[in-house]
């Protein structure tokens, strides 16, 4: 693990607020067995740096990085933690619905359709722990 330089706090604080105990956090941790410098570098440059940055509310930083994770089309397990924390922070299903749409028209039908029903399952999730 990296030094607990103040970046990386800052980091650790913003990824357990997103991801807390859900899927992203899981995820990042994960990714320790393999190349735990990875998760260093996600968590101190990734959040600590470039998420945490003022500029856009952290419910925009969720809508662009669904954006993004639609448009890519194969990043489901990254699709699935940020549409979790995109509701966790404050997102509305509709808002989430309403990206994935206008993501259609640039990546493509199909990217849009799977990308509706990985909110589907996630909004399920979601509902039934609440």
């Amino acid at each position: 693990m990296a030094e607990q330089s103040e970046r990386y706090v800052r980091g650790m604080k913003l990824l357990d607020a997103l991801h807390g105990g859900h899927a992203g956090k899981q995820m990042v941790m994960e990714l320790g067995e393999i190349c735990p410098e990875f998760v260093d570098m996600t968590i101190e440059w990734g959040f600590g740096e470039i998420a945490s940055r003022e500029g856009i509310d952290l419910v925009t930083r969720e809508l662009v990085i669904i954006a993004s994770c639609v448009t890519l089309g194969h990043t489901v397990p990254q699709l699935r933690a940020h549409i979790e924390a995109a509701l966790h922070i404050g997102a509305t299903k509709q808002q989430i619905v309403e990206v994935i749409l206008q993501m259609s028209i640039y990546a493509g039908m199909a990217n849009a359709s799977n990308a509706f029903r990985t909110a589907k399952e996630v909004f399920a999730q979601v509902d039934a722990a609440a």
